[in-house]
């Protein structure tokens, strides 16, 4: 690693050390292309080495620094020097002293070179890029250290099972049983009632079949909770207590870092940090022809101010300095730093906060500053009783304003009126001159670099704020009709009696506000974030957002639109050719052998494909013998991870509190099964689980009648959308869905010098529709409630900040530098990487963000967005240049702009021999586009759209008649689905009635609907379905059973086609 180089040092560097330094750096570089491979062909290779985030760091030319500057040698404690700019001068009051005013020697650097780096610890063998780098403030860099290999005593999970926790007074009403009145009168669910005060489920036991675990590789560094419970794994503030403890903590719009007497500041204490948008470097311009930076960040360790106290300052001298948290909940935690023992600062952190707060009780207060100020001045205006102000005018441009509320112990004993009194001592220290009891508060006027706009407002603002602190929130929410609303209850303490709240709202909280929350936007209050666009301030101790859920309550298992809602209607001789290919994936299929993987998440995948080809079979082409047949294989595959049976079982982790894998625990390796003994993507893993436990339940609901596989599905449910900690003390409420963000955060237990991440947007949708269907199959109302307001939620999220159309002005939120690049790649809090972790194609960055598809995938993805994508990325025979099953996933993608295209390429692929996905060989003969079902010969399809509900009271489930039980499905939406509507005879053309051409011979084989469909058309006697798309036309043919994805099905991508396109 390559240090600062002073400049006094390169006065006086010799020849030699710079040749040094340049082979150095030349090997550094070399390092970095020798790890980088050849991107395998197949799909299956895609995260393999998922907790990549601490080597997705990079290294720093270093800001060059004088003495004076650097505030190393500054002896002077007051009046250093009077040099002012007019600037600082005009945002001073008339009776404001300055007691310290410096004036800086160079300017202020804000963008050093940065030098991407590949961790040597990490040992490539799928595909890797050149990873966009962390900025770790010179001199600091930023940790993220990859957690090293298991170090349990114990290589596997020892037999056995641990008393459970107490179960909760007031339980809800049990969901073990499915019946048509739930929830009863008056229960959970109702219109008005909290969506988040019932748990999944009234039995909180876990599976008979799961062992647990004591520990986990993984320590809770410095967790003292005083509440029994679960640990958040997967929220903002993880670094606090994962690896060195000292990786910065995103707050939004602030970050905070424990520097442990790093950097430019040197200090033990709180370091508080905010980048403007001015601020962020961007990358090199992005290789798959977007013209867009392929990335941009901020800089991180920047320590702009740090709150810190005597006895910290003096490091381990006396013992060593601890950072401890306590009270860690999903939206905030109570950080403490101590010293021989001793609390000295402790910090309560919330996601939004406005100020960030500091508590002493009878410390010393050290202000430090890793940039240095020009300018410090105490003001003399009327402020609140007990509560001194200082402005802090900081040599980047930026002014800080500083309260402190309570007073010198000392003088307070001699009848003084207290306070704090700041000793200046240089540009980038200042020393409380008595002991002090009582809170710091800080925060950062707008304006600095970008201009004063706002600065009046925020410091009127925050003058009336200062002495009230938040101190967690309380989620509550509820349906009424197709309305949904969350709100955030913030709790407080300090004056609470007299101040009102500042927090920050992120672009997608504003747009949702409800009136009255939106009547308490403070709109001249704004601060830059660093991946989330613009927040402004609010006034108030609690939010309201509200959302409309009717689309995600008229979702089904179908093929859904926007436009015509759950179809299922499709032509006789589509039926007839997805029939064909239905039966070679269910029963030439070796579903056993394909479901039986060493990993979760491609077990879940594999499981799930199979389930949507049932669905497929089941409830749009209607072939129940087919369907049951099926139906008791995914069973029988089902149950080998049901019952724990896998390579890596399952163990319940008590040390977090989670259900996780043991692949860790066995291999010792950290990166097994993507992570997930560390608590990655759980929502991915277990997603799939989810989904396909619905469709068992929906095609037989006796299935679900099991208490063993109701158990297991809700346990898997439970740990990653639990809705209340407190209710449920197994698991931490929404493991992995972050409310405040308005989407998930993937990266479990591993420290990241640029915080949580997440690569899969259209994983993350898929895992709250698998949630929705579990509720509906069980008929789990709270639950159903819940997840749609989830979906809807997610929706806006995902559209403002990870898909980019330039037709929808709320989804130009991140710098327009990178939104050419149409999706995010990887989301990081302080960084986007247009990129995946597996790769930088353009079929895998855009494709993470496709697969899987599912009903629900137009409702997150809209047509325009996907025509836009589709036009700069893949037309012209883009997609045909994809390998392996990326090609699938994209021309599935494309089915939802242009169906009857997608279905000539994916028709090319005939009737596999060996399965979806599995090798299978390629008829020559494919099969064009079926006439369209359920209407006219002239393309007009008279599909009808399901009817919604249209309550305004209570939201109830799905319900339908079930005629023959274990197959007839549950009807997806709110009322029973219309009659289908004949389909019209096509003359000298057989249909699939009983043969003849008026319908009365027996059905076709495919080879003889393919013939004759042909020669239908080239007499005239048939008309293509719809008109095409206006997009560039895909390329016909040239797709074969390789280009399937290993959770996806040929079945399911024709049926698809054929449901959307009215074929």
């Amino acid at each position: 690693m390559i240090g600062i180089i002073n400049t006094e040092r390169q006065r006086h560097s010799t020849p030699i050390a710079w040749l040094l330094l340049l082979w150095l750096t030349t090997l550094l570089q070399f390092q970095q292309a020798a790890c980088l491979a050849i991107i395998p062909e197949s799909i299956r290779a895609r995260r393999d080495y998922y907790p990549l985030a601490p080597d997705w760091r990079g290294s720093l030319n270093q800001k060059e620094t004088t003495p004076e500057s650097s505030g190393a040698d500054a002896d002077a404690s007051t009046n250093i020097r009077a040099a002012t700019t007019s600037d600082d001068a005009s945002n001073l009051s008339a009776r404001d002293p300055i007691i310290s005013e410096i004036g800086p020697n160079e300017p202020y650097k804000t963008a050093p070179r940065p030098i991407s780096k590949t961790s040597p610890e990490m040992a490539v063998t799928t595909p890797m890029v050149s990873a966009s780098p962390s900025f770790p403030f010179p001199p600091y860099r930023g940790t993220g250290s990859k957690p090293s290999p298991a170090s349990s005593q114990s290589s596997h999970p020892p037999k056995g099972y641990s008393q459970q926790p107490p179960k909760p007074k007031g339980d809800s009403n049990s969901n073990s049983k499915p019946s048509d009145d739930y929830p009863p009168s008056g229960g959970a669910g109702g219109a008005g009632s909290d969506l988040f005060s019932t748990p999944i489920t009234s039995d909180l036991s876990l599976p008979a079949c799961l062992q647990t675990q004591p520990d986990h590789p993984a320590p809770r560094k410095g967790i003292k909770q005083t509440q029994e419970g679960a640990i958040p794994t997967n929220k903002f503030h993880a670094n606090f207590f994962l690896g060195s403890q000292s990786s910065s903590v995103w707050t939004h719009p602030y970050s905070l870092q424990w520097p442990k007497g790093q950097g430019d500041s040197g200090a033990w204490g709180l370091a508080v940090s905010h980048v403007d948008a001015s601020q962020r470097f961007f990358g090199e311009k992005d290789p798959n022809g977007s013209r867009a930076a392929r990335w941009f960040a901020s800089p991180v360790g920047r320590a702009d101010v740090v709150l810190s106290e005597e006895e910290l300052e003096k490091g381990n001298a006396t013992g060593g300095v601890e950072l401890t948290t306590q009270d860690v909940k999903e939206h905030s935690v109570r950080m403490q730093l101590s010293s021989g023992g001793d609390v000295r600062l402790e910090a309560p952190v919330v996601q939004g906060m406005g100020m960030v707060t500091a508590l002493y009780k009878q410390g010393t207060p050290v202000i430090k500053s890793g940039i240095g100020w020009s300018m410090v001045t105490k003001a003399m205006g009327a402020m609140k009783t007990g509560v001194v102000k200082y402005r802090l005018v900081m040599h980047d441009g930026a002014t800080w304003l500083l309260y402190a509320t309570g007073g010198d112990v000392s003088a307070i004993k001699r009848g003084e009126l207290g306070g704090l009194d700041l000793d200046v001592q240089g540009n980038n220290t200042a020393v409380a001159k008595g002991s002090f009891t009582g809170m710091l508060q800080l925060a950062k006027l707008p304006g600095g670099g970008n201009g004063t706009e706002g600065a009046a407002d925020a410091e009127k603002l925050f003058d009336a704020a200062c002495g009230t602190y938040a101190t967690g929130v309380e989620l509550s929410g509820a349906v009424d009709g197709q309305k949904g609303r969350y709100t955030f209850h913030f709790q407080k303490e300090g004056l609470a009696s007299n101040s009102g709240l500042v927090m920050f709202a992120l672009p997608h909280h504003q747009a949702s506000f409800s009136s009255e929350t939106a009547s308490k936007v403070a709109s001249s209050v704004k601060l830059d974030t660093t991946t989330k666009g613009v927040a402004v301030a609010v006034v108030g101790d609690e939010w309201t957002m509200e959302e409309d859920i009717s689309k995600p309550l008229s979702i089904g298992f179908v093929p859904w639109t926007p436009e015509a809602g759950s179809v299922k209607d499709i032509s006789d001789t589509a039926k007839e050719y997805i029939k064909n290919v239905a039966q070679e994936e269910l029963l030439s299929t070796d579903m056993l052998n394909q479901t039986d993987q060493p990993s979760m998440y491609y077990g879940g995948k594999a499981l799930a494909k199979f389930a949507a080809v049932l669905v497929a079979v089941n409830d749009v082409l209607g072939d129940t013998d087919l369907a049951k047949k099926g139906l008791e294989q995914l069973k029988v595959a089902f149950a080998r991870y049901a019952e724990n049976q896998q390579k890596y079982p399952l163990v319940y982790d008590e040390s977090w509190g989670g259900i996780v894998s043991s692949a860790s625990y066995t291999t010792g390796d950290s990166g097994s099964d993507f992570g997930n003994t560390y608590y990655n993507d759980h929502h991915f893993h277990y997603g799939y689980f989810i989904y396909t436990g619905a469709v068992l339940a929906h095609i037989d609901p006796s299935w679900a009648s099991s208490s063993s596989n109701l158990q297991y599905v809700n346990s898997l449910v439970r740990d990653v959308a639990n809705p209340s900690a407190s209710l449920d003390p197994h698991f931490p409420a929404f493991r992995t869905f972050d409310w405040y963000h308005g989407h998930s955060w993937a990266h479990g237990l591993y420290e990241s010098s640029d915080g949580k991440d997440q690569e899969s947007s259209s994983e993350d949708s898929m895992h709250v529709y698998a949630l929705l269907m579990w509720a509906q199959a069980t008929n789990n109302q709270a639950l159903y409630q819940r997840s749609a307001l989830q979906l809807s939620l997610l929706r806006r999220s995902l559209n403002s900040y990870y898909l980019y159309s330039s037709s929808d002005p709320g989804s130009q939120i991140q710098p327009k530098e990178f939104t050419p690049n149409k999706v995010a790649g990887v989301l990081f809090e302080n960084k986007i990487d247009h990129v995946t972790f597996f790769g930088n194609k353009k079929e895998y960055i855009q494709g993470i963000h496709m697969m899987p598809l599912l009903p629900h995938t137009m409702f997150i993805r809209n047509k325009e967005f996907v025509k836009e994508e589709w036009e700069q990325y893949f037309a012209g025979g883009g997609a045909d240049q994809a390998e392996g099953g990326w090609k699938g996933v994209l021309y599935g993608n494309y089915a939802t702009i242009d169906p009857k295209g997608a279905w000539e390429v994916f028709a090319g692929a005939g009737v596999p021999s060996g399965g979806a996905g599995d090798g299978g060989s390629q008829p020559a003969d494919p099969a064009p586009a079926p006439a369209p079902g359920n209407g006219t010969v002239n393309g007009t399809s008279t599909v009808e759209p399901t009817p919604i509900a249209t309550s305004t009271s209570t939201t109830s489930l799905p319900t339908s008649t079930v005629s023959t039980p274990g197959l007839t499905t549950l009807s997806p939406t709110a009322t029973p689905t219309s009659t289908s509507v004949p389909t019209i005879p096509v003359p000298g053309v057989p249909d699939s009635g009983n043969g003849t051409t008026n319908g009365t011979v027996s059905a076709m084989t495919s080879k003889m609907a393919r013939r004759t469909i042909r020669r239908a058309l080239e007499k005239g006697k048939m008309k293509m379905p719809y008109v095409r798309a206006s997009v560039p036309k895909a390329k016909r043919g040239g797709f074969s059973a390789e280009n399937l994805d290993g959770g996806a099905s040929l079945t399911w991508y024709l049926t698809w086609c054929a449901a959307l396109g009215g074929l």
